[in-house]
């Protein structure tokens, strides 16, 4: 982080002289900053700036990235560590997991401000340097994967749910900004934070390798990965539809589904052929497969043990 020298503009006489207990000013009164310029605070600042919420300050290591942030939010200047904490109410630490301790400690917190990280898996304890100063502490982290263009990554947040872990009154405004955003306030239970996060990795960067394993066997005979990705796509979008409408284990197609065990035979042999690794994860996805068609009565214990029989036996060469 660019860090300097600056005063926060108090002195410690004055800083003790603040009330410990700060109530937060309502949305549109909040000076809100940044520290990380990157997708999550392109897309929360514009959000932000079209609740008619202001973002005043934004800092980042690379002075070019905030500089640029800044320039799209119409009352923003980018500057430094100090100049955020100095000049916002609430403050969002929007840096990598791995800084977010060190902004912590290096930043001149101060009581009566807000000071927020947005990780999904980090806990809030992590901020204690900005509470051991006056500052009230929390976590708001969008379920949301942001892309490289601010717009759609925008266009990403209304319906998406926000992890809010904070003690009153903040718990309170952030449940607010998340309702201004068009979003959904989660309030966790104690220790379920990380578990959360992980739900996030199946539900979108595990995708991602499903879908390498099957871009990868569209390659085998050679195709393009443009071209496997123009046929699987909207083979993902029609599965969502199909989750949204009817639930996981409903909603579940393929052979497994089926019970049809001769489909899931050829398929592990056609896999082993090409990797033996890539049949071993189809295996294990079966299993887990079997379980939700026997969860919505699709397969019975008959049709189950066939194809559990299948699943664990050695593969046909």
């Amino acid at each position: 982080m660019n860090e300097s020298n600056e005063s926060n503009g108090s002195s410690g006489a004055e800083a003790s002289a603040r009330p410990a207990a700060w109530t937060p000013p309502g949305p549109e009164a909040l000076r809100v900053g940044f520290i990380g310029a990157g997708r999550l605070a392109r897309a929360l600042s514009l959000a932000l700036l079209a609740a008619g919420i202001p973002v005043v300050r934004v800092a980042s290591r690379a002075r070019a990235s905030s500089e640029t942030l800044a320039a799209t939010l119409p009352v923003c200047q980018a500057g430094d560590l100090p100049d955020v904490a100095r000049d916002c109410d609430l403050v969002f630490l929007t840096t990598p997991d791995a800084l977010i301790s060190e902004v912590a400690s290096a930043a001149p917190w101060h009581a009566g401000q807000a000071v927020v990280h947005c990780s999904g898996a980090t806990p809030v304890a992590l901020l204690q340097p900005a509470a051991a100063a006056g500052a009230l502490i929390g976590g708001f982290h969008p379920m949301q994967a942001f892309g490289g263009d601010p717009e759609a990554a925008l266009a990403s947040l209304p319906g998406c749910t926000v992890a809010i872990d904070a003690e009153p009154p903040l718990d309170a405004l952030l449940h607010t900004l998340a309702r201004r955003l068009g979003c959904v306030g989660l309030r966790l239970p104690p220790q379920a934070r990380v578990r959360y996060h992980a739900s996030g990795g199946y539900a979108s960067q595990h995708v991602h390798a499903l879908l390498a394993e099957a871009v990868r066997l569209w390659q085998s005979w050679g195709a393009t990965e443009q071209q496997a990705l123009d046929a699987l796509l909207p083979l993902l979008r029609g599965t969502l539809e199909s989750v949204s409408r009817s639930g996981l284990a409903a909603g579940m197609p393929g052979p497994v589904s089926r019970g049809d065990a001769g489909t899931v035979r050829l398929h592990r042999q056609a896999l082993q052929a090409v990797d033996p690794d890539m049949r071993d994860l189809y295996d294990r996805l079966c299993h887990r497969g079997v379980a939700l068609a026997r969860q919505a009565g699709r397969l019975d214990a008959a049709g189950a043990e066939r194809l559990e029989q299948i699943l664990n036996a050695a593969p046909d060469r």
